[in-house]
């Protein structure tokens, strides 16, 4: 990796030092910064952001990388809030299949999320696919189906009462989300139109985080787009007691899922918000 700074263009303001993470850049007595450790960089481009006269070159930013952008094209506070307090979670949708290039912007969306070292880790699988969706589905009930099974069993129910009650009140729910599964209610994907899944490989020690992170971006970019999205829970937990990962095999996903967002065009929009609870600090 390669990182120069023009002397004849640097002012030597230290921006760059102050905002490297890693301390690649030092102070220097006469002329511009130093470049040191340059190992450690991490190529989240903090340098050539900050830099006024464009003095820094960094070998993983050529110029039409780098973008230059008025402050005050961003959106204020007041209009960030309004999104956040209106952004609901969807569930009803029509059978409409939302628009490609609208999915491709809410994944460019969540890929602008930060990452742990910048390491930019984090994949999507997309599924549109109306039979992988059911597969999805199926194979999520099915996991729910076995778990209540097991702790409805006669020997295993008592100890589960008494030493995992919060469990114990879901062996009720789980036999409902089979019945109403078999009546043809999906209450897994909703009747969503499209699954996004967002995943890192299995060693990715920040991996959760990351891609919990790209969903949130992700969510709010389906808001704006007016595309319904919620958070598939039960199919990550099914996911979760799957140790041979039968459902990743079949998706041809090679790693490890932590998030995922089920997309669909919604059949009814909100017009109002609702407070939350009051904030704990």
């Amino acid at each position: 990796m390669k990182i120069d700074i023009s002397t004849s263009t640097c002012i030597q303001c230290d921006r760059c030092i102050k905002v490297c993470p890693s301390e690649v850049f030092a102070k220097s007595e006469a002329g511009a910064p130093n470049i040191r450790n340059i190992e450690f960089c991490i190529k989240c481009g903090h340098c050539v952001a900050i830099c006024p006269t464009d003095a820094i070159t960094h070998e993983s930013f050529p110029k039409e990388k780098i973008h230059n952008f008025d402050r005050k094209e961003l959106p204020t506070s007041e209009q960030l809030m309004f999104l956040l307090k209106s952004r609901r979670s969807r569930r009803i949708f029509t059978k409409e299949p939302v628009p490609e290039y609208l999915i491709d912007q809410i994944v460019e969306a969540a890929h602008r999320a930060p990452t742990a070292s910048n390491s930019q880790r984090v994949s999507y699988k997309v599924i549109t696919d109306p039979e992988q969706l059911k597969m999805v589905s199926d194979y999520t009930i099915k996991t729910f189906s076995k778990i209540g099974s097991l702790l409805n069993f006669p020997l295993i129910k008592p100890f589960i009462k008494l030493f995992a009650p919060a469990v114990a009140k879901y062996i009720p729910a789980f036999k409902e989300m089979e019945n109403e599964y078999k009546s043809g209610k999906d209450i897994i994907l909703r009747g969503a139109t499209a699954l996004v899944l967002i995943y890192t490989p299995k060693n990715q020690h920040f991996g959760c985080a990351d891609a919990n992170l790209a969903y949130q971006n992700g969510s709010l970019m389906a808001e704006t787009l007016g595309i319904g999205q919620f958070y598939t829970g039960f199919v990550l937990n099914a996911m979760a007691q799957d140790s041979k990962g039968k459902l990743l095999k079949a998706l041809g996903i090679k790693g490890k899922v932590h998030a995922g967002m089920a997309l669909g065009v919604p059949q009814l929009q909100f017009s109002k918000y609702i407070d939350r609870k009051e904030v704990v600090r």
